[in-house]
């Protein structure tokens, strides 16, 4: 049989028609490093280390604006099933509603801060 529930779809998208097609016309099991070299996986980890290492990655998002993932979550998903003029539109609309959050005000309000810092800490090289 065929790969269901957009089996074949989804794979093309991820690692490109080609390796797609080989893999489905093979059925052959790939290793963790070739899923890796070809896009479809992020990363490998030792078994020992992948709760760990899913643990951070996981951590290092949830410091991210709610919001702002949520919608570039969104903007990815829903952009894969679009031509790229659509799917930049639905971007533009996801970006654009980011705006009137207050997670937006103050984010860019922190980033600016910080900014803001960051000029005000540079010494001017002073010949004596």
């Amino acid at each position: 049989i065929t790969p269901g529930f957009g089996g074949t779809q989804r794979l093309a998208r991820l690692v490109g028609p080609g390796m797609a097609k080989q893999m489905i016309y093979t059925a052959r099991n790939i290793k963790a490093d070739e899923a890796y070299r070809i896009g479809l996986v992020n990363a490998v980890y030792p078994q020992e280390e992948l709760l760990d290492a899913a643990k951070k990655l996981a951590a290092t998002i949830a410091k991210q604006a709610p919001i702002a993932v949520r919608a570039c979550k969104k903007a990815i998903n829903d952009g894969l099933d679009a031509n790229m003029d659509e799917a930049i539109v639905i971007e533009e609309k996801l970006f654009g509603s980011c705006f009137e959050t207050e997670d937006q005000k103050a984010g860019m309000g922190n980033f600016l801060e910080k900014d803001k810092e960051k000029k005000l800490k540079v010494v001017p090289f002073q010949n004596k």
